[in-house]
């Protein structure tokens, strides 16, 4: 059914200003397309779907899980041709990028150099402004023209390889080795013994381990501290900041183990004060932001910030061009207004500097992964239990359907986010109904927020 037109929206101005709201008339709904199939799009797929001022939203390719926000169609992002048409038949009006691998292959740009599509509002960055991910050397180059904090560093290509070996003899560990490009999550390694350093060079520089994105390797410092996240919707020039999260890497409890994508993340996270966010705006976000409208890069979307507290401050571990996953599907559930009008106010580089409106709830997620998976792990095992489920949002994250079943399809399967007051309630609300939930070979960990005196063991 079609939403009434000429809907008002209220949006929250500064939380210092009590009672003071924007109003937005709109004449006419419009219709959205999301790219992504993971868990990130499955949160903002929710949020989207609640907006009045959307009329319909497509997803490509989506998954079984974010088909009761819209309609998923298997369309690929690199088709052009196929995209165009979907765009015009369907007379899309919003586009929004959800992975990093569009965005860094320039398909904001795509959008802004055809014509018939340069009308559509696309949120995520374009391409040039999308390195501050695809390269690791390209972003600790920006960060240090910028004087923003980070570990220190050297990147070496493939015809440094010894060179690069020299100097990893030369530095104490632990060693950090990371893929200049985008290696899927999973091109960071730290390495406690030099000889393990020495030996994981030869993999990524000198036999392509990870393809063309390890063809330049950055050696960094080792940063000793606690690691968080904060994000920013930006239009180049204004942005808006969104709850901050933390989330947690390893595949082990006790983070021990493999790098993944995320096994599972909190909201707010307790060590973040009011003084730590006015460092991290001041030295890190507002001089990103500057930057990228000194080197006149178009950037709109979100920028992660993937930051260290270390007993000298807040450092920049990583820029991502995109929302990451988990933390999407704690940070959207947080929330408090429509996105979609944001969106909108990006894409025409309207925003308004200013705290996007939040919940006070905490929401905490938990992810249910295939068994073996960071390394290889099997397809197709049939999903239990899901109408079990009850009191939390399930983000479909790696997820098909085979005769009427859902099955897994990723390594990372279902994200189980749950929201209460306190933090400890809702890791106790998304593990009890992670319980409900059952495939061959599931796997989680149990220590989400344990670390932070969340939950015990």
């Amino acid at each position: 059914m079609r939403k009434a037109l000429n809907v008002y929206i209220r949006l929250q101005q500064d939380q210092a200003i009590t009672g003071l709201y924007f109003w937005h008339q709109i004449s006419q709904l419009m219709n959205v397309l999301l790219f992504g199939s993971g868990g990130r799009e499955s949160a903002l797929a929710w949020k989207l779907a609640q907006s009045p001022l959307l009329d319909h939203l497509f997803i490509a390719p989506g998954n079984p899980g974010m088909k009761k926000y819209g309609t998923c169609i298997g369309l690929d992002w690199k088709d052009r041709d196929a995209v165009s048409h979907l765009c015009e038949a369907e007379n899309i009006g919003m586009v929004v990028i959800g992975p990093e691998d569009p965005l860094v292959d320039g398909l904001s740009d795509f959008f802004a150099q055809t014509p018939g599509l340069k009308h559509i509002h696309v949120i995520g960055p374009k391409k040039a402004a999308a390195q501050l991910e695809g390269s690791k050397d390209f972003s600790k180059q920006f960060m240090e023209r910028h004087g923003i904090p980070t570990a220190g560093h050297r990147t070496f290509e493939e015809h440094q390889l010894e060179e690069a070996k020299q100097y990893l003899a030369t530095i104490d560990g632990p060693y950090v080795l990371k893929a200049d490009g985008l290696a899927a999550g999973k091109g960071v390694v730290i390495l406690d013994s030099l000889s393990d350093a020495l030996h994981e060079m030869d993999a990524m520089l000198g036999q392509a381990k990870f393809g063309a994105a390890s063809s330049r390797v950055v050696v960094e410092e080792f940063l000793v501290g606690i690691e968080f996240s904060m994000f920013a919707l930006t239009d180049g020039k204004d942005y808006m900041m969104m709850p901050e999260a933390k989330d947690y890497k390893r595949i082990g409890e006790g983070d021990q183990g493999l790098n993944t994508g995320g096994m599972g993340a909190v909201s707010p996270v307790p060590f973040v004060t009011e003084t730590i966010r006015k460092e991290v705006l001041t030295k890190i976000v507002e001089p990103t932001i500057r930057g990228l409208a000194l080197e006149k890069m178009d950037y709109v979307g979100f920028i992660f910030f993937g930051l260290i507290l270390t007993n000298k401050g807040v450092k920049v571990i990583e820029y991502n061009c995109r929302m990451g996953d988990p933390e999407t599907e704690v940070v959207i559930p947080r929330v408090d207004e429509d996105l979609l009008p944001l969106f909108a106010d990006a894409a025409k580089k309207q925003l308004l500097t200013r705290p996007m409106a939040k919940k006070e709830e905490a929401a905490c997620a938990v992810m249910m992964v295939s068994g073996g998976y960071p390394e290889a792990y099997s397809k197709g095992r049939t999903i239990s239990g899901l109408e079990k489920v009850q009191g939390v949002h399930v983000f479909h994250a790696g997820t098909a359907e085979k005769d009427g079943q859902i099955v897994t399809q990723g390594g990372r399967v279902l994200c189980v986010t749950g929201m209460a007051p306190t933090a400890s309630a809702a890791l106790t609300l998304a593990y009890a109904q992670l319980d409900q939930i059952e495939f061959e070979g599931a796997y989680r960990r149990n220590d989400i927020g344990v670390d932070l005196g969340l939950r015990n063991l």
